[in-house]
């Protein structure tokens, strides 16, 4: 049995606890209760669910085992995020994921360390993906480059050229809006130490990045209706997790999940009121479309 792929993340929900298992997307079930990790119910809004949601149907697309998947109940004040990190640290020597993509836990600085360290002292060198929350604490440590690939958006990616910025709530001005130059952050970033070895670019267009350079650029489909409905970054680094699970490289991974997440949108005909999980059942011909493009 080959090595397992673990997805890490949260819920808003302190009373959710910590549940670690495998992760099923139950296409016979209500659209609401498809996601189960564990054998629990987990609601499909935006975030991490919405990442995990997007990787079971993707393995399933593509006839793969889905990922597992370890989730904490958080609020925002940290504490679930806390027991995340221990429950690391204490299973990932047995587990020995040959992925980990870690989505939104709380950026604390000892934690990521911690989980880091333990991940890179494995006997195989997992692949590290990061979006979200992990992906600040990852910059803030100044070791962004021990990972493979980072998620960021627009506004999380002048985060990442900001090399005073502690913080994405401190990133200075003139790295933001409209008159800010993608191009000009993704090399800021690369050259500052503060981005991983590719970035996939969310965005207007999307950016497929190694080492500072762009590899890949995504300019359609467009779907207005798509800008509208929180969670589709999410369901982007879950189709680029199942992708890389798959054992496509980095920037092949990263081309056809964006490509397939553009194609979303022509495929389910969103309104701005479409939640994200009425996506996810069109997950399997997105792909297949986006992998002949």
């Amino acid at each position: 049995m080959s090595a397992p792929w673990l997805i890490v993340g949260t819920v808003p929900d302190d009373g959710f606890g910590l549940v670690q298992g495998a992760c099923v997307w139950d296409a016979g079930k209500p659209l609401e209760d498809r996601l189960v990790v564990d054998g629990i119910a987990v609601p499909v809004r935006r975030g991490t669910p919405a990442l995990i949601a997007a990787a079971c149907a993707a393995c399933a697309a593509m006839d793969i085992p889905a990922p597992l998947t370890l989730l904490a109940g958080d609020a925002g004040r940290g504490h679930g995020s806390a027991a995340a990190y221990l429950r690391l640290k204490e299973n990932l020597p047995d587990l020995r994921p040959r992925g980990l993509t870690f989505h939104y836990l709380f950026p604390d600085m000892a934690g990521h360390d911690m989980v880091l360290l333990t991940a890179l002292e494995l006997a195989e060198r997992p692949v590290l993906v990061a979006d979200a929350g992990f992906m600040y604490a990852a910059k803030m440590s100044g070791q962004a480059r021990e990972y493979d690939l980072f998620t960021p958006d627009a506004g999380e990616l002048a985060f990442l050229a900001d090399e005073l910025a502690p913080h994405p709530f401190y990133t200075r001005g003139f790295l933001l809006g409209p008159q800010a130059d993608t191009r000009k952050l993704i090399r800021r970033a690369w050259e500052a130490g503060d981005a991983a070895k590719h970035l996939l670019v969310k965005g207007s267009s999307d950016y497929v990045v190694r080492k500072g350079e762009i590899l890949a650029e995504i300019h359609g489909p467009r779907t207005p209706a798509m800008e509208a409905i929180g969670g589709t970054g999410d369901t982007l680094t879950g189709m680029a997790t199942a992708l890389l699970m798959s054992g496509r490289e980095v920037p092949e991974a990263c081309r056809i999940a964006a490509m397939a997440n553009r194609l979303l949108g022509q495929l389910a005909q969103p309104t701005p009121a479409t939640p994200v999980a009425g996506l996810i059942p069109h997950i399997a011909e997105a792909l297949r479309l986006a992998q002949r493009s």
